[in-house]
């Protein structure tokens, strides 16, 4: 058993002392998820691994940790806390902006595993994976992992309990399900 899990187990029995030891635990693989997403960012983007790492940290609940069922509960949830904190991020930036439409994105050169770098791109690609979560929410789980945490499809497969080949076929079938989801709402242009 690793150090982690046996500081979520102890998180979940109620130690007091064991939210204060988890961040120094898991604060690396953090910062290399957060890393991992942000080195497709644009240039420019005021936001770092360092800073997003923090911002989860303090949604996930900072030293008042909820009771974790598993490590791959927590880097779960911690996966998902950074994919909120990015679209949220793309939609101030974009609200920022005066006058800035939507533009069409080319679905058939968009590369699922490699993170949008502009904001209409990841909200929109957002937005459909959101409708993709009502049809099947194992495999949209897979693909924020994936495509806004940047996770390798062995970590996205432990994350989510399932094998690797599991994983890599769900991947396929999303990627193809986005990609038909994206076309038919690509904005019209005027």
């Amino acid at each position: 058993m690793t150090g982690i899990t046996q500081v979520l187990e102890r998180l979940a029995q109620g130690d007091p002392v064991a939210a204060e030891e988890l961040l120094p635990l898991v604060y690396e693989e953090l910062r290399g998820m957060a890393r991992g997403k942000m080195a497709n960012e644009s240039p420019g983007r005021t936001l770092q691994p360092t800073a997003l790492v923090h911002e989860a940290w303090l949604r996930l609940g900072a030293e008042a940790q909820p009771a974790w069922k598993s490590r791959s509960h927590f880097f779960g949830a911690a996966a998902e806390a950074m994919r909120r904190i990015l679209i949220e991020a793309a939609r101030r930036r974009l609200a920022a902006r005066r006058g800035g439409g939507a533009e069409p994105v080319q679905v058939d050169a968009l590369e699922i595993s490699s993170p949008a770098t502009d904001d209409d791109t990841l909200l929109r690609v957002n937005e459909a994976v959101e409708k993709f979560a009502a049809i099947d929410p194992r495999k949209a789980e897979l693909v924020k992992l994936r495509y806004f945490v940047g996770l390798s499809f062995e970590e996205a497969a432990s994350a989510l309990g399932v094998a690797v080949p599991t994983a890599k076929q769900w991947w396929a079938y999303a990627r193809a399900w986005l990609r038909v989801e994206m076309k038919s709402n690509e904005p019209s242009e005027s």
